[in-house]
């Protein structure tokens, strides 16, 4: 295999069909589960302004949470380049999905707000200035069609 090239599998099953499929819009549930192999089931189903399960993950969060995954684990890269020492690290991330009259949609931005706490209290400004380079490294930032902006917060 190639080293440049790195494939990924996932399993998702629809388990909503409430004994008539799709026979009408409200007559199935979103609930599906998510299988990667190895790991435990994921339970999925769509936003509940969708009609689906809020105690169940949708697509659009975990978009959410795999760019604020890919930063956070970018960041932490560039940090052992430049030697500086990270402590701790949070991210709130927000994004705003737009729906258009069609039915379709698309996400316009996200905002990831990392709080970041380094151990050398002399690296605050750098520690800011290290998620351009993050966000220039991070896969899942390289592969949407949206902005990802940063309102980092270092702390010492």
């Amino acid at each position: 295999m190639a080293i440049d090239l790195h494939h990924y599998d996932v399993t998702v099953d629809w388990t909503g069909n409430l004994g008539t499929g799709t026979s009408s819009y409200r007559a199935y549930s979103r609930d599906h589960t998510i299988q990667l192999p190895g790991l435990p089931p994921l339970p999925g189903s769509a936003d509940p302004t969708f009609h689906g399960n809020a105690e169940r993950y949708n697509p659009e969060q975990l978009l959410l949470t795999a760019l604020a995954q890919c930063h956070m684990l970018s960041y932490l890269h560039v940090a052992v380049q430049h030697d500086v020492t990270v402590t701790a690290y949070r991210d709130h991330a927000t994004g705003i999905m737009r729906l258009n009259r069609d039915g379709s949609g698309q996400f316009e931005e996200v905002i990831l707000h990392p709080e970041v706490t380094v151990a050398d209290p002399a690296h605050r400004g750098l520690a800011d200035e290290m998620h351009h380079e993050a966000n220039r490294l991070c896969f899942i930032a390289n592969s949407v069609n949206f902005p990802v902006h940063h309102e980092p917060t270092a702390r010492a």
